[in-house]
């Protein structure tokens, strides 16, 4: 199949059956190999036809090959429909090999962006241009911010990168009903917030959410292009959607809203934290030293992701609490 190569390193899959109790599979995680550059995906079934492929819950570092996203993918008769390629090159040819070995080779139809950061779609090299998928909003984004990502991951990354170029989606996706997902109709649903177009793709036979950048379990989130209080609305209507199973894009796939609700909770914290102290007149620095609530502290990427917060976000407050000059 087109866009296809192999690894040296078998990558296994972990197909844990869905409980019909209210409890979670135990989803397998990566076990990278810095030395091979094999990340050690391994997929794990959900309800309705999906799986997901967790990254670590973790920073961006070589040990991990920058993988802390999770992808995931839905089979049918049809073929394959996968979500976020990845951080790279090697991640997304290696996640398709796992793919192919659980669809048995059956075509990919179709490669869906959640939103514009790197690591939902930098991986898209290894499926087929036509297959490519995201909002446009996204596409807009991904071509202003591609060559910046490739320079910095490249410096960040290492190896990892080897071969990365960015191929951008061809499908532009709107809102409303995906029905061309074999007999399965999927609610896709376009928010802002954490960028200005976050697509949330949602299931309504198995209540699945695929929640993208808008939810973080167990990590603090990331700011680089976000706007809190749109954010905090759009995680509003996603608790309105009632759903079973939430798999965010960083952190553990969780139970009912449970990983919504603690996202709007860290988030409408830092929001009267920053009104606050830009009211008060007090300096970046200090907002940074005194730090989060204690639940927050034991959170993934804490306290490196609350500072880039802060530096990414303060200066709004800022000129908001002088009146917008």
């Amino acid at each position: 199949m087109r866009g296809f190569s192999t690894v040296a390193l078998a990558l296994s899959a972990c197909c844990v059956v869905w409980s019909a109790h209210a409890e979670l599979p135990n989803v397998a995680k990566p076990v990278p190999n810095q030395a091979a550059l094999d990340y050690g995906l391994k997929a794990t079934k959900l309800a309705g036809g999906w799986y997901v492929i967790a990254g670590a819950n973790d920073d961006f570092s070589q040990a991990n090959g920058c993988n802390i996203i999770n992808t995931g993918f839905y089979v049918d008769d049809a073929g394959v429909y996968v979500i976020n390629t990845g951080i790279s090159r090697l991640y997304g040819e290696q996640q398709r090999a796992l793919i192919d070995s659980i669809a048995k080779g059956k075509p990919i139809r179709q490669v869906i962006a959640l939103n514009l950061h790197p690591d939902y779609f930098l991986g898209n090299q290894a499926y087929p241009k036509e297959a490519l998928a995201a909002t446009k909003l996204t596409l807009q984004g991904i071509k202003a911010e591609a060559v910046l990502y490739e320079t910095n991951l490249y410096r960040l990354c290492g190896d990892w990168m080897k071969g990365t170029e960015s191929a951008y989606p061809l499908q532009t996706i709107a809102p409303g009903n995906l029905k061309n997902m074999g007999g399965k109709s999927l609610e896709a649903v376009e928010l802002k917030g954490h960028t200005d177009s976050d697509l949330v793709l949602f299931d309504p036979d198995s209540k699945v959410m695929w929640a993208g950048g808008l939810v973080f379990y167990k990590r603090i989130v990331t700011t680089p292009h976000a706007k809190l209080r749109p954010w905090i609305e759009s995680l509003k209507k996603l608790q309105a959607m009632k759903p079973k199973v939430v798999v965010p894009s960083h952190g553990p796939v969780s139970w009912g809203s449970e990983a919504i609700d603690q996202t709007l909770d860290y988030l409408s914290w830092l929001d009267k934290r920053l009104e606050n102290a830009a009211a008060m007149g007090e300096e970046m620095n200090d907002v940074m030293k005194k730090g989060a609530p204690e639940r927050f502290r034991n959170f993934a990427a804490y306290p490196a992701e609350f500072y880039r917060n802060v530096t990414n976000l303060y200066p709004l407050y800022e000129k908001e609490a002088l009146g917008g000059f």
